[in-house]
C-alpha cells in the first residue's frame, strides 16, 4: 500500500516542531504496517474548523489521480474538527478508493470502529467549540474595555503595546481627516486617490490608494469615535478623528453616489441530506434547489445532479421536496433507534471495540508485568544471598525500564481517554432528548445514523447504518410526513424495526454487487446501479 501524510497545526503561536513530531509519530505506523509513504501535505497555520486549507484540498484532489491508497493523519482532529466536512471528505476519499488511516487512534475496519470515529470527531469538535468558547469570553471582556481585539488597524490609529487600546496616530490621522473632508467638498474619489499617491502615501496595508480604498474608510465609524465589536458598541470608547458633522456629509454625498455591485445574497438554506441523497435511477447524487410559485412563495428541493447538469433527457427523475424528506428521514431514525434495548446494546458494541482500538498499551503494560516479575526474581536471588558484579547494574536497569514503561502506559493514556458507559449514554441519550425541530439537531441524526436515500418515482429507500436490510416507503408516506408534528408517520410497526442497530457505518446496499472494501454483498434494492450504491461509495 502507498500512503500520502497529512499533517497540520492551527496558529502561528504553534512551533514547526508539531508537524515535525506528526511527520515522525506517521512514518513510524507506516513502517510498523508495511505501507510506503510518497508524499506529505502539510498545512501551518489553519484551523481544521474550516475546509479552507490549501494543502488539504491540493490532497482531496490528487486522491482522484489514483496515486496513492491511504491518508495517514497523527489524530483524526488533524483531518477535521467540524463533522459534516469530515463525514464529507472521507467519502470523497472513499469515493476515490482512498482510505483515512490516524496513526495514533488505530480504529479497527470493523462497523463497530465507525462509531468510536465519529465520538472522536465529534470530541474534537467540542474540544474546538470549548477553546472558541474561551476566545470569545476574553475578546468580550477586552471589548468591554474597549480593547483592541485582533484585525487590520484602520489607517489613522495606532495600537498601545501595554495597554492595547486605541490611539491617534500623528503622521497618517492628517491624511484621514484630509480624504474625508476632500470628499465631503465634492472631490472625486478617484482625483484624492491620485493626488495621495503621487504624494507617496500609502494604505494601512502598504498599497497605493484606488477609489475602493474610501469604501471602507467612509463607513468605519471608529473614526468618530465609536467602538464596536459584535454586539457590544460603545461611542467615545476610542478617540475620534472626524467629527460628527463631517462624517454625515460624507455619508450622505457617498450614498448618493453609491452603486450597487451583484444581486443580493442568496438565502443561507441548508439541505441537510447532502452526500447520502441518491437518484434511484441513474445513481447520482441529489443537490439542493429552490424555486419560486406564482404567488412569490419559495420552495425548495432536492433534485437529480444528472438532471440538473444535462436536463431530463439524462434523468427524469421528479425532484423531491426538501422539509418533508429530511423530516421524515429524521423522525424514522429516532423511532428505530432509540429504545432502551438497543441504546444497551450500542453501547456494549463501542465498549467491546475499545478494548480492541489500542494495540500499543496491551503491550506496554504486558512488558510492565514481564520486567515487574524479573525485578522480583532479582530481589529474591539477592535476598538468598546471590550476589555478583553485575547485580547492581542489571537491578538499575529494570528499574529505570520499569519506571519508563509507567511513563508510557500513562501517556498512551492520556493520549485517548477511554469512554466510560456513562459518557456513551449521555452522548446517545442527547439525540433521544434533543429538539427534533432544530435544524442543527436533525444535522447530528442524519450525519451520525443516516448511511444513505434513495429516491425514485414511487418511492424512497432509507439505509440506516450497521442495518442489513434497506426500509421502502412509497413517495406519498415521505411527503405527506409533516415538518411542523412531532408524531411520525403511520406505518406499520414491522417496517418501523427493520434497522435494528444504526449509527455504525457499515456500506450495505442491495443490489448484489460484491463490496470493494468489506467484500460482503451489496443489498441495495435491484433497481439501483451498482455505480450508485456499493461500488461508488467504497463499501
Amino acid at each position: 500500500m502507498t500512503a500520502v501524510i497529512y499533517a497540520r497545526y492551527s496558529s502561528d503561536s504553534q512551533r514547526e516542531a508539531s508537524i515535525e513530531g506528526q511527520l515522525r509519530d506517521c512514518k513510524a505506523y507506516a513502517e510498523k504496517n508495511g505501507i510506503t509513504v510518497v508524499g506529505t501535505y502539510i498545512d501551518r497555520a489553519y484551523s481544521a474548523k474550516t475546509d479552507d486549507r490549501p494543502d488539504f484540498q491540493r490532497m482531496i484532489k490528487d486522491s482522484g489521480k489514483k496515486i496513492f491508497d491511504v491518508v495517514l493523519v497523527w489524530k483524526l482532529d488533524r483531518f477535521a474538527r467540524n463533522r459534516f466536512d469530515a463525514v464529507n471528505y472521507k467519502y470523497q476519499l472513499e469515493k476515490n478508493g482512498v482510505h483515512l488511516v490516524s496513526a495514533m487512534e488505530p480504529i479497527s475496519q470493523g462497523p463497530e470502529g465507525i462509531m468510536v470515529e465519529s465520538m472522536l470527531i465529534g470530541m474534537a469538535e467540542y474540544y474546538s467549540a470549548e477553546l472558541a468558547l474561551k476566545v470569545a469570553r476574553g475578546e468580550r471582556e477586552n471589548a468591554l474595555q474597549c480593547k483592541y481585539n485582533g484585525g487590520v488597524v484602520p489607517l489613522g490609529f495606532t495600537i498601545g503595546k501595554e495597554d492595547r487600546l486605541y490611539h491617534i496616530d500623528p503622521e497618517t490621522a492628517p491624511i484621514v481627516q484630509e480624504i474625508f473632508s476632500r470628499y465631503a467638498d465634492g472631490e472625486p474619489a478617484e482625483k484624492i486617490a491620485a493626488s495621495l499617491n503621487e504624494r507617496g502615501l500609502r494604505t494601512r496595508t502598504g498599497k497605493p490608494f484606488v477609489k475602493n480604498s474610501f469604501f471602507q474608510i467612509f463607513r468605519n465609524r471608529r473614526y468618530i469615535g465609536e467602538y464596536r465589536y459584535k454586539d457590544i458598541v460603545t461611542p467615545g470608547g476610542i478617540p475620534a478623528i472626524v467629527d460628527q458633522d463631517l462624517f454625515d456629509r460624507v455619508q450622505q454625498r457617498f450614498e448618493q453616489n453609491r452603486i450597487a455591485h451583484g444581486r443580493p445574497a442568496k438565502e443561507d438554506v441548508s439541505y441537510l441530506l447532502t452526500t447520502k441523497l441518491f437518484c434511484g435511477k441513474c445513481g447520482t447524487l441529489m443537490g439542493g434547489e429552490s424555486g419560486t410559485s406564482h404567488m412569490g412563495n419559495t420552495y425548495y428541493y432536492y433534485k437529480c445532479g444528472n438532471a440538473k447538469r444535462h436536463g431530463k433527457a439524462h434523468c427524469d427523475l421528479k425532484a423531491i421536496r426538501k422539509e418533508p424528506l429530511e423530516r421524515f428521514v429524521v423522525d424514522t431514525a429516532i423511532k428505530v433507534i432509540f429504545s432502551d434495548e438497543i441504546i444497551e446494546r450500542l453501547i456494549d458494541l463501542v465498549m467491546e471495540a475499545q478494548q480492541q482500538e489500542n494495540t500499543r498499551l496491551p503491550v506496554l503494560k504486558e512488558q510492565l508485568r514481564d520486567t515487574e516479575k524479573r525485578l522480583a526474581n532479582l530481589l529474591e536471588a539477592i535476598e538468598q544471598g546471590i550476589l555478583t558484579p553485575t547485580t547492581k547494574q542489571r537491578l538499575d536497569e529494570l528499574e529505570a525500564r520499569k519506571e519508563a514503561l509507567n511513563t508510557s502506559i500513562l501517556e498512551e493514556e492520556l493520549k485517548k481517554p477511554v469512554l466510560t458507559r456513562e459518557w456513551i449514554r449521555f452522548w446517545l441519550e442527547k439525540f433521544r432528548k434533543g429538539d427534533v425541530g432544530s435544524t442543527e439537531h436533525q444535522r447530528q441524526i442524519i450525519d451520525t445514523f443516516v448511511n444513505s436515500v434513495y429516491v425514485f418515482d414511487d418511492r424512497v429507500v432509507l439505509n440506516f447504518n450497521f442495518t442489513d436490510d434497506a426500509k421502502t416507503v412509497t413517495r406519498e408516506e415521505v411527503l405527506g410526513s409533516s415538518a411542523v408534528d412531532n408524531a411520525p408517520p403511520n406505518m406499520s410497526h414491522q417496517l418501523w424495526l427493520v434497522a435494528l442497530f444504526c449509527c455504525i457505518l457499515v456500506r450495505k446496499s442491495v443490489c448484489g454487487e460484491l463490496g470493494t472494501r468489506t467484500g460482503r454483498r451489496c443489498k441495495a434494492p435491484q433497481a439501483i446501479s451498482p455505480v450508485g450504491c456499493c461500488l461508488a461509495r467504497g463499501s
